[in-house]
């Protein structure tokens, strides 16, 4: 089972940037598509964005799409998240996870997870 370890949260203000990393070990990484969740306090986990194994598909959830870009890098075992212009909302602790599955948006699809980034966005 592949081992994920997320980094690269913080606080950020408003129409700021950060990009999380979520690093890989334990298995081979690029037959995983590798997912994107986030949990604000209260809230259920929802999802962010997917990418799969070799890249060239890539999915958003509507309220990030324009702002938030997922990629890859098999060779370094890494899945990035870019965000731009974060807004307070965006405020949550984020999650990488890996799936055998293709390209799947609900996380029962997701066979492993990481500890979790905090973001948080001020006004």
């Amino acid at each position: 089972q592949v081992q994920l370890v997320e980094s690269g949260g913080g606080l950020v203000q408003a129409g700021g940037s950060l990009r999380l990393s979520c690093a890989a070990s334990g298995q081979s990484f690029a037959g995983y598509s590798m997912g994107w969740f986030r949990q604000a306090p209260g809230k259920e986990r929802d999802f962010v964005a997917v990418i799969s194994w070799s890249g060239k598909r890539t999915e958003y959830a509507d309220i990030v799409k324009g702002r938030f870009t997922i990629s890859r890098d098999n060779a370094k075992n890494t899945v990035y998240l870019q965000m731009n212009n974060l807004k307070p909302e965006d405020t949550a602790v984020y999650y990488c996870a890996a799936s055998f599955l293709s390209v799947v948006i609900s996380a029962s699809g997701y066979k492993s997870w990481g500890q979790g980034t905090q973001v948080t966005v001020s006004s």
